[in-house]
């Protein structure tokens, strides 16, 4: 279990955070046009897994934002933003924000994806959700950077992700 704060109020998750140097829990996911994602899809790649509770909240986007912008253009690397969002309303919001250097992905019919990464919040007002994380790993599926935000309502660590995946090219 792993404690992470909404607004300063201490939330837990379901197990904890793959390691770095561990290996990359497989996952099957849904797009945005409700076909499924799995881990397999991305073979050979490295991959960046942007997790957060909802894209209905700026954070959330700003992170889908940034990722498309720095981390999409670069040589060899996918990223897929995964939350509980239904596959429409992510649809919706990269339409709307011009997204498509990135691949959104819903959890909404995977609960062991939150299960499995230690990422399901369990308690506090966003339970059943997922809480805010970045997981890359490299094509050997081997992860070589992990972060759990500690504070929900912040962005991730852009620089420190971005820097690992700069390093791998």
């Amino acid at each position: 279990m792993e404690t992470v704060y909404l607004q300063g109020t201490p939330c837990h998750t379901y197990g904890t955070l793959p390691a770095v140097g561990e290996k990359a829990p497989c996952f099957n996911l849904v797009d945005s046009n409700l076909k499924d994602i799995r881990c397999n899809d991305f073979f050979g790649r490295t991959v960046v897994l942007n997790i957060f509770p909802s894209l209905d909240t700026e954070v959330c986007a700003a992170s889908v934002r940034r990722f498309n912008k720095e981390a999409a253009e670069l040589p060899n690397v996918s990223v897929v933003c995964v939350s509980m969002d239904l596959p429409f309303a992510a649809k919706r919001f990269c339409t709307a924000e011009g997204i498509k250097d990135l691949t959104v992905a819903s959890a909404f019919r995977s609960p062991m994806f939150g299960q499995k990464y230690g990422l399901e919040l369990v308690d506090g007002p966003l339970a059943g959700l997922l809480t805010r994380a970045v997981i890359i790993y490299d094509p050997d599926l081997k992860i070589i950077y992990e972060e759990l935000v500690p504070e929900i309502t912040s962005e991730p660590d852009y620089r420190a992700a971005l820097a690992v995946l700069k390093h791998e090219k």
